[in-house]
C-alpha cells in the first residue's frame, strides 16, 4: 500500500509562510501626503505607469516609479533619476503628489527640475473632495 508523506510539504509551506510574513511589510512603503481636494478626471486605465514625485509636508522630495519603491531625493538626484526614467520610457506620465500644507514654491521647484529632465508635461495628483463638500 502506497502512502504520500506530507511532512516535507508542510515544512516547505511553513518556510514560505515565514518568508511572506517578513517581506510583506517591506513591500508597502510610501510617503504620507495629504492631497489637495479637487474634482478632477482620473487618468486613463491604459496609460503607462507614471513617474510620481511626492512633495512631503516638510518640503522633502521622494520619487516613486514602477516597482513602487519610494526613495527620498534631493534636486540633483531627482534630475538624474527622472531624466533616465523619461529617456528610457518615452511618453511616460509624470505626476507630482504635493501635500496640501507644503509651501507652493517646493512644488514649482520640483516641476522645474522635472521639465529640465525632459518631461514634456507634468500633472498634479489630487484627492476627490468629500461627498458633503460637493455642491
Amino acid at each position: 500500500m502506497a502512502e504520500i508523506n506530507v511532512v516535507p510539504y508542510i515544512d516547505v509551506m511553513l518556510v514560505l509562510l515565514v518568508i511572506f510574513m517578513i517581506t510583506a511589510p517591506l513591500l508597502t512603503q510610501g510617503v504620507k501626503v495629504e492631497l489637495a481636494e479637487a474634482d478632477a478626471k482620473p487618468i486613463e486605465d491604459d496609460a503607462k505607469r507614471p513617474l510620481v514625485v511626492s512633495v512631503e509636508a516638510d518640503g522633502t522630495w521622494s520619487i516613486t516609479y514602477d516597482d513602487d519603491r519610494t526613495q527620498q531625493v534631493d534636486a540633483e538626484e531627482l534630475l538624474l533619476k527622472s531624466a533616465a526614467i523619461i529617456q528610457n520610457n518615452p511618453g511616460i506620465p509624470v505626476l507630482i503628489k504635493g501635500d496640501k500644507g507644503v509651501v507652493y514654491d517646493r512644488v514649482v521647484q520640483a516641476m522645474v527640475v522635472l521639465q529640465s529632465a525632459g518631461a514634456p508635461s507634468v500633472g498634479l495628483i489630487t484627492q476627490p473632495p468629500e461627498p458633503a463638500a460637493r455642491r
